[in-house]
Protein backbone atom coordinates (compact mmCIF):
# COMPACT_ATOMS: atom_id res chain seq x y z
CA UNK A 1 0.00 0.00 0.00
CA UNK A 2 2.86 2.55 0.92
CA UNK A 3 4.51 1.79 -2.91
CA UNK A 4 1.42 2.03 -4.52
CA UNK A 5 0.67 5.75 -2.74
CA UNK A 6 4.29 6.47 -3.32
CA UNK A 7 3.79 5.84 -6.98
CA UNK A 8 0.10 8.22 -6.77
CA UNK A 9 2.38 10.87 -5.29
CA UNK A 10 4.61 10.82 -7.79
CA UNK A 11 2.45 10.97 -10.38
CA UNK A 12 0.51 14.03 -8.63
CA UNK A 13 4.00 15.77 -8.53
CA UNK A 14 5.04 15.19 -11.91
CA UNK A 15 1.69 16.16 -12.65
CA UNK A 16 1.57 19.69 -10.82
CA UNK A 17 5.28 20.35 -12.20
CA UNK A 18 3.84 20.08 -15.86
CA UNK A 19 0.82 22.24 -15.48
CA UNK A 20 3.17 24.64 -13.84
CA UNK A 21 5.52 24.82 -16.33
CA UNK A 22 2.40 25.10 -19.04
CA UNK A 23 0.78 27.45 -17.12
CA UNK A 24 4.05 29.36 -17.00
CA UNK A 25 4.53 29.32 -20.61
CA UNK A 26 1.28 30.69 -21.25
CA UNK A 27 1.65 33.73 -18.57
CA UNK A 28 4.65 33.88 -20.77
CA UNK A 29 3.30 34.24 -24.33
CA UNK A 30 0.86 36.92 -22.62
CA UNK A 31 3.65 38.90 -21.68
CA UNK A 32 5.12 38.52 -25.08
CA UNK A 33 1.88 38.60 -27.67
CA UNK A 34 1.56 41.39 -29.82
CA UNK A 35 -1.44 42.94 -31.69
CA UNK A 36 -1.05 43.01 -35.17
CA UNK A 37 -1.98 46.44 -37.07
CA UNK A 38 -2.04 46.38 -40.79
CA UNK A 39 -1.12 49.58 -42.90
CA UNK A 40 -0.11 51.63 -46.01
CA UNK A 41 2.61 53.88 -45.87
CA UNK A 42 4.20 56.20 -47.66
CA UNK A 43 7.74 54.49 -49.00
CA UNK A 44 9.68 57.22 -47.35
CA UNK A 45 8.74 55.38 -43.86
CA UNK A 46 9.57 52.23 -45.20
CA UNK A 47 12.99 51.65 -43.82
CA UNK A 48 11.82 53.68 -40.66
CA UNK A 49 9.17 50.34 -40.02
CA UNK A 50 11.50 47.68 -40.94
CA UNK A 51 14.29 48.97 -38.82
CA UNK A 52 14.82 45.77 -35.96
CA UNK A 53 14.99 48.85 -33.09
CA UNK A 54 11.91 50.21 -34.60
CA UNK A 55 9.96 46.58 -34.61
CA UNK A 56 11.14 45.57 -31.14
CA UNK A 57 10.00 48.97 -29.80
CA UNK A 58 6.83 48.83 -31.35
CA UNK A 59 6.73 44.83 -30.03
CA UNK A 60 7.61 45.98 -26.42
CA UNK A 61 4.49 48.17 -26.37
CA UNK A 62 2.79 45.18 -27.55
CA UNK A 63 2.04 45.90 -31.02
CA UNK A 64 3.21 43.83 -34.50
CA UNK A 65 3.13 46.70 -37.85
CA UNK A 66 2.64 45.37 -41.15
CA UNK A 67 3.43 47.43 -43.90
CA UNK A 68 2.52 48.47 -47.78
CA UNK A 69 3.96 51.15 -49.75
CA UNK A 70 1.77 53.63 -51.92
CA UNK A 71 2.07 57.19 -53.66
CA UNK A 72 0.58 59.48 -50.84
CA UNK A 73 -1.79 61.13 -53.43
CA UNK A 74 -2.68 57.37 -55.18
CA UNK A 75 -3.80 56.12 -51.62
CA UNK A 76 -7.21 57.75 -51.92
CA UNK A 77 -7.92 55.19 -54.89
CA UNK A 78 -6.80 52.00 -52.78
CA UNK A 79 -9.60 49.98 -51.39
CA UNK A 80 -8.13 50.18 -47.46
CA UNK A 81 -10.66 47.70 -45.77
CA UNK A 82 -8.97 45.36 -43.50
CA UNK A 83 -6.42 48.00 -42.76
CA UNK A 84 -6.01 49.60 -39.75
CA UNK A 85 -4.24 52.96 -40.82
CA UNK A 86 -3.11 55.25 -43.47
CA UNK A 87 0.15 57.43 -43.50
CA UNK A 88 0.32 59.35 -45.98
CA UNK A 89 3.16 61.77 -45.86
CA UNK A 90 1.04 65.59 -45.57
CA UNK A 91 -2.13 66.36 -44.58
CA UNK A 92 -3.61 67.11 -47.43
CA UNK A 93 -4.22 63.54 -48.71
CA UNK A 94 -4.39 62.93 -45.14
CA UNK A 95 -7.69 64.85 -44.59
CA UNK A 96 -9.30 64.07 -47.69
CA UNK A 97 -8.79 59.90 -46.20
CA UNK A 98 -10.44 61.06 -42.85
CA UNK A 99 -13.14 62.91 -44.49
CA UNK A 100 -14.40 59.61 -46.71
CA UNK A 101 -13.70 57.08 -43.85
CA UNK A 102 -15.36 58.95 -41.74
CA UNK A 103 -12.64 59.22 -39.36
CA UNK A 104 -12.41 61.49 -36.02
CA UNK A 105 -10.46 64.12 -35.75
CA UNK A 106 -7.91 65.23 -34.84
CA UNK A 107 -5.05 62.67 -36.37
CA UNK A 108 -1.94 62.13 -34.92
CA UNK A 109 1.20 63.71 -36.81
CA UNK A 110 3.95 62.10 -35.34
CA UNK A 111 6.65 63.98 -37.32
CA UNK A 112 7.61 65.91 -40.57
CA UNK A 113 10.21 66.51 -42.75
CA UNK A 114 10.84 69.74 -45.20
CA UNK A 115 11.57 69.02 -48.71
CA UNK A 116 14.88 70.25 -49.76
CA UNK A 117 16.80 70.17 -53.05
CA UNK A 118 20.01 68.11 -53.07
CA UNK A 119 22.83 68.81 -55.59
CA UNK A 120 26.29 67.78 -56.91
CA UNK A 121 28.75 70.67 -55.89
CA UNK A 122 29.57 71.49 -59.23
CA UNK A 123 25.40 72.83 -59.98
CA UNK A 124 25.25 73.93 -56.16
CA UNK A 125 28.47 76.42 -57.68
CA UNK A 126 26.72 77.66 -60.45
CA UNK A 127 23.64 78.00 -59.07
CA UNK A 128 25.15 80.68 -56.76
CA UNK A 129 27.60 82.30 -59.10
CA UNK A 130 24.08 83.03 -61.05
CA UNK A 131 22.13 84.10 -58.30
CA UNK A 132 19.84 81.34 -57.60
CA UNK A 133 21.57 80.37 -54.76
CA UNK A 134 23.52 81.24 -51.51
CA UNK A 135 26.23 78.23 -50.01
CA UNK A 136 27.63 77.74 -46.88
CA UNK A 137 30.35 74.68 -46.63
CA UNK A 138 27.75 71.70 -47.82
CA UNK A 139 24.23 73.15 -47.60
CA UNK A 140 23.30 76.45 -48.95
CA UNK A 141 19.58 78.40 -49.76
CA UNK A 142 17.76 78.15 -53.08
CA UNK A 143 16.20 81.78 -54.06
CA UNK A 144 12.58 80.00 -55.29
CA UNK A 145 11.88 83.54 -56.76
CA UNK A 146 14.72 83.19 -58.80
CA UNK A 147 14.83 79.67 -59.81
CA UNK A 148 11.30 79.95 -60.91
CA UNK A 149 12.05 83.07 -62.88
CA UNK A 150 14.82 81.25 -64.87
CA UNK A 151 13.12 78.10 -65.30
CA UNK A 152 9.53 79.83 -66.83
CA UNK A 153 12.59 81.06 -68.93
CA UNK A 154 13.36 77.83 -70.74
CA UNK A 155 17.02 78.87 -68.47
CA UNK A 156 19.62 76.40 -69.86
CA UNK A 157 22.86 74.84 -68.15
CA UNK A 158 25.19 76.01 -70.98
CA UNK A 159 23.42 80.16 -70.59
CA UNK A 160 24.56 80.12 -66.77
CA UNK A 161 28.19 81.62 -65.93
CA UNK A 162 30.33 79.01 -64.48
CA UNK A 163 28.30 75.92 -66.42
CA UNK A 164 31.22 75.66 -69.23
CA UNK A 165 33.81 73.74 -67.10
CA UNK A 166 31.78 71.41 -65.80
CA UNK A 167 30.29 69.04 -68.67
CA UNK A 168 27.79 66.90 -66.89
CA UNK A 169 25.49 70.18 -66.69
CA UNK A 170 23.70 70.79 -70.19
CA UNK A 171 20.19 70.81 -71.07
CA UNK A 172 17.01 72.77 -69.73
CA UNK A 173 17.75 73.61 -66.15
CA UNK A 174 15.25 72.10 -64.11
CA UNK A 175 14.48 70.18 -60.13
CA UNK A 176 13.54 66.70 -60.95
CA UNK A 177 10.55 65.69 -58.86
CA UNK A 178 8.33 62.70 -58.74
CA UNK A 179 5.22 63.02 -59.94
CA UNK A 180 2.75 64.99 -58.37
CA UNK A 181 -0.58 63.50 -59.12
CA UNK A 182 0.07 60.25 -57.71
CA UNK A 183 3.40 61.50 -54.59
CA UNK A 184 3.45 63.98 -52.11
CA UNK A 185 7.02 65.53 -52.66
CA UNK A 186 5.94 66.41 -56.36
CA UNK A 187 2.60 68.09 -55.14
CA UNK A 188 3.86 69.85 -52.27
CA UNK A 189 6.79 71.33 -54.86
CA UNK A 190 4.03 72.70 -56.40
CA UNK A 191 2.39 73.97 -53.45
CA UNK A 192 5.50 76.28 -52.80
CA UNK A 193 6.49 76.77 -56.29
CA UNK A 194 3.02 78.54 -56.73
CA UNK A 195 2.60 80.11 -53.77
CA UNK A 196 6.02 81.95 -54.54
CA UNK A 197 4.69 82.49 -58.51
CA UNK A 198 1.44 84.47 -57.26
CA UNK A 199 2.93 86.89 -55.23
CA UNK A 200 3.18 84.97 -51.57
CA UNK A 201 -0.79 83.85 -52.21
CA UNK A 202 -2.63 80.33 -51.49
CA UNK A 203 -4.04 78.72 -54.19
CA UNK A 204 -8.09 78.47 -52.93
CA UNK A 205 -9.90 78.27 -56.04
CA UNK A 206 -9.54 77.50 -60.17
CA UNK A 207 -8.92 81.30 -61.05
CA UNK A 208 -6.11 80.96 -58.64
CA UNK A 209 -4.81 77.63 -60.78
CA UNK A 210 -4.93 79.33 -63.57
CA UNK A 211 -2.99 82.31 -62.50
CA UNK A 212 0.27 79.70 -62.27
CA UNK A 213 -0.89 76.88 -64.35
CA UNK A 214 1.21 77.72 -67.28
CA UNK A 215 4.11 77.99 -65.05
CA UNK A 216 3.56 74.53 -63.15
CA UNK A 217 2.94 72.78 -66.33
CA UNK A 218 6.47 74.14 -67.33
CA UNK A 219 8.44 72.81 -64.11
CA UNK A 220 6.55 69.19 -64.88
CA UNK A 221 6.52 68.72 -68.14
CA UNK A 222 10.47 69.44 -68.40
CA UNK A 223 11.38 66.78 -66.82
CA UNK A 224 10.20 63.49 -68.98
CA UNK A 225 9.48 60.55 -67.37
CA UNK A 226 9.49 61.01 -63.47
CA UNK A 227 10.63 58.85 -60.65
CA UNK A 228 7.52 57.02 -58.71
CA UNK A 229 9.07 57.86 -55.19
CA UNK A 230 11.59 59.74 -53.78
CA UNK A 231 13.33 56.65 -52.51
CA UNK A 232 14.40 56.32 -56.59
CA UNK A 233 14.89 59.37 -56.91
CA UNK A 234 17.28 59.72 -54.38
CA UNK A 235 18.81 55.94 -54.81
CA UNK A 236 19.79 57.51 -58.39
CA UNK A 237 21.03 60.99 -57.33
CA UNK A 238 23.70 59.06 -54.11
CA UNK A 239 24.32 56.45 -57.11
CA UNK A 240 25.78 59.79 -59.44
CA UNK A 241 22.56 59.03 -61.92
CA UNK A 242 19.96 60.94 -62.89
CA UNK A 243 19.83 65.19 -62.40
CA UNK A 244 22.10 67.36 -61.04
CA UNK A 245 18.88 68.74 -58.99
CA UNK A 246 16.77 66.87 -56.88
CA UNK A 247 13.73 67.29 -54.98
CA UNK A 248 14.01 65.08 -51.79
CA UNK A 249 12.82 65.09 -48.43
CA UNK A 250 15.27 66.05 -45.32
CA UNK A 251 14.83 63.07 -43.49
CA UNK A 252 16.20 60.99 -46.07
CA UNK A 253 19.28 63.31 -46.63
CA UNK A 254 19.33 63.05 -42.47
CA UNK A 255 19.47 59.02 -42.26
CA UNK A 256 22.57 58.77 -45.00
CA UNK A 257 24.42 61.20 -42.93
CA UNK A 258 23.52 59.34 -40.07
CA UNK A 259 24.40 56.11 -41.22
CA UNK A 260 27.95 57.34 -41.90
CA UNK A 261 27.49 56.57 -45.40
CA UNK A 262 29.98 58.13 -48.24
CA UNK A 263 28.10 61.47 -49.35
CA UNK A 264 30.31 62.57 -52.60
CA UNK A 265 30.02 65.60 -53.65
CA UNK A 266 26.31 66.28 -51.68
CA UNK A 267 25.32 69.71 -51.23
CA UNK A 268 21.77 70.25 -49.84
CA UNK A 269 19.83 73.62 -51.03
CA UNK A 270 16.79 74.71 -48.52
CA UNK A 271 14.30 76.55 -50.62
CA UNK A 272 13.84 79.64 -48.84
CA UNK A 273 10.13 78.76 -49.69
CA UNK A 274 9.13 75.58 -48.81
CA UNK A 275 6.47 73.50 -47.75
CA UNK A 276 6.89 70.17 -45.04
CA UNK A 277 6.12 66.87 -45.24
CA UNK A 278 3.51 66.26 -42.04
CA UNK A 279 3.10 62.83 -41.79
CA UNK A 280 0.21 62.13 -40.86
CA UNK A 281 -1.58 59.08 -39.56
CA UNK A 282 -5.24 58.33 -40.53
CA UNK A 283 -6.44 55.69 -37.91
CA UNK A 284 -9.51 53.56 -39.31
CA UNK A 285 -9.68 51.33 -36.38
CA UNK A 286 -9.07 51.66 -32.53
CA UNK A 287 -5.77 50.56 -33.29
CA UNK A 288 -4.39 52.13 -36.03
CA UNK A 289 -5.48 55.44 -34.03
CA UNK A 290 -3.41 53.99 -30.80
CA UNK A 291 -0.31 53.23 -33.00
CA UNK A 292 -0.54 56.57 -33.97
CA UNK A 293 -0.35 58.19 -30.86
CA UNK A 294 1.96 56.18 -29.81
CA UNK A 295 4.47 57.18 -32.64
CA UNK A 296 3.33 60.30 -31.35
CA UNK A 297 4.84 60.38 -27.44
CA UNK A 298 7.13 57.40 -27.02
CA UNK A 299 10.35 58.63 -26.32
CA UNK A 300 12.24 55.45 -27.66
CA UNK A 301 10.23 55.62 -30.98
CA UNK A 302 11.06 59.45 -31.43
CA UNK A 303 14.44 58.71 -30.55
CA UNK A 304 14.25 56.35 -33.69
CA UNK A 305 12.38 58.50 -35.94
CA UNK A 306 15.46 61.29 -35.62
CA UNK A 307 17.66 58.35 -36.31
CA UNK A 308 15.79 58.34 -39.54
CA UNK A 309 15.92 61.57 -40.37
CA UNK A 310 12.23 62.70 -39.36
CA UNK A 311 11.87 65.99 -37.05
CA UNK A 312 9.81 65.22 -34.06
CA UNK A 313 6.32 67.42 -33.17
CA UNK A 314 6.40 69.34 -30.47
CA UNK A 315 10.41 69.37 -29.49
CA UNK A 316 12.38 70.22 -31.67
CA UNK A 317 15.81 70.09 -29.69
CA UNK A 318 15.99 66.22 -30.26
CA UNK A 319 16.57 66.91 -33.87
CA UNK A 320 18.94 69.64 -33.55
CA UNK A 321 20.93 67.58 -30.64
CA UNK A 322 21.11 64.50 -32.91
CA UNK A 323 22.00 66.70 -36.44
CA UNK A 324 25.04 68.26 -34.49
CA UNK A 325 27.19 67.01 -35.68
CA UNK A 326 26.20 67.16 -39.42
CA UNK A 327 25.55 70.99 -39.49
CA UNK A 328 27.71 71.52 -42.50
CA UNK A 329 24.68 69.63 -44.32
CA UNK A 330 21.88 70.10 -42.61
CA UNK A 331 19.86 73.79 -41.77
CA UNK A 332 18.96 72.27 -37.90
CA UNK A 333 16.63 75.76 -36.95
CA UNK A 334 15.43 76.24 -40.49
CA UNK A 335 16.94 79.16 -40.35
CA UNK A 336 15.59 81.77 -43.23
CA UNK A 337 13.28 79.08 -44.59
CA UNK A 338 9.44 79.95 -44.95
CA UNK A 339 7.02 77.41 -44.58
CA UNK A 340 4.16 78.24 -47.61
CA UNK A 341 0.44 77.25 -46.85
CA UNK A 342 -0.47 74.19 -48.39
CA UNK A 343 -3.75 74.07 -50.50
CA UNK A 344 -6.74 72.26 -49.83
CA UNK A 345 -6.39 68.54 -51.40
CA UNK A 346 -8.81 69.33 -53.89
CA UNK A 347 -7.53 72.57 -55.15
CA UNK A 348 -3.49 71.14 -54.82
CA UNK A 349 -4.85 67.66 -56.89
CA UNK A 350 -6.34 70.20 -59.72
CA UNK A 351 -2.96 71.87 -59.58
CA UNK A 352 -1.26 68.75 -60.30
CA UNK A 353 -3.54 67.48 -62.56
CA UNK A 354 -3.26 70.43 -64.75
CA UNK A 355 0.59 70.56 -64.52
CA UNK A 356 0.92 67.24 -65.40
CA UNK A 357 -1.56 67.37 -68.63
CA UNK A 358 -1.36 70.49 -70.16
CA UNK A 359 -1.39 74.38 -68.03
CA UNK A 360 -2.80 76.47 -70.24
CA UNK A 361 -6.36 75.05 -70.37
CA UNK A 362 -8.96 76.23 -68.64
Amino acid sequence: MRRIAGIVLAVLLIGGVAAAVVAGRTGQDKGTATKTVRGVIGSEKAEFFSDPAVVKALAAKGYTVKTETSGSWAMDGLDLKGYDFAFPSSQAPADELADKYHVRLPLPRPFYSPLVVVAHRSAAQVLAANGLATLDKNTGTLKMAAYLGAAGHGQTWQRLKGAGAHGELTGTLYIATTDPETSNSGALYLAAASYVADGGRVATDDAAVGRTASLMHRLISVQGAQQPSTDAAFGDFVSGAGNPLVLVYESQVAALLAQGKDTGDLTVLYPDTTANSDHTVVPLTPEGRALGELLSTDPALRKLAVRHGFRPRGATGEFTAAAAGRSTYLNQKLTGVRQAPVPAYKVLHEMARRAGNQGEEH
